[in-house]
């Protein structure tokens, strides 16, 4: 299986920490969404993940143009993860139809809590500091051996 990890991490690297994590389980090649110029370039992977830090209650619109441009999957696996000062997958809907109306077929969903100094947040140096922790991290692991089971069954 060949997997890719598309993901926007700009505020803290709060995405890109847990990008690395499910990368190395599944062994999965990382790229930004700003880096990546061409739709084709998903063509080669079996699977591909899906992440970004939480902004206004949406995954960065980076991300979201980067989907729009790509061409139909036809069910190719997929999943999205996520971080946030709530750490809600709720937050993933918008964007999870999207994928869906790409052909994606989404086999899982992962959100973790991380520092967030959005807003009124900021005046008081965030919330969630120091997150994602080790405990984030390690939930990261799981999601992603979960996902490696999923595919090799």
């Amino acid at each position: 299986m060949k997997a890719l990890i598309v993901y926007m991490s700009v505020s803290h690297g709060n995405t890109k920490k847990i990008a690395d994590r499910i990368s190395h389980i599944l062994n999965a090649d990382l790229a930004e969404a700003k880096d990546i110029d061409d739709p084709n370039f998903l063509s080669k992977y079996d699977l591909v993940g899906f992440g970004s830090g939480i902004f206004k209650g949406k995954l960065h619109a980076r991300l979201i143009k980067f989907v729009e441009k790509i061409p139909n999957q036809e069910n190719k696996k997929s999943f999205i993860f996520s971080t946030s000062g709530t750490g809600k997958q709720s937050y993933h809907k918008e964007f999870k139809n999207l994928l869906q109306e790409k052909g994606f077929d989404i086999i899982a969903e992962h959100s973790s809590k991380a520092l967030d100094t959005y807003g009124f947040f900021k005046l008081f140096g965030g919330i969630n500091k120091g997150r994602p922790n080790d405990k984030d991290l390690l939930k990261a692991e799981e999601f992603a051996k979960n996902i490696r089971d999923k595919i090799d069954s």
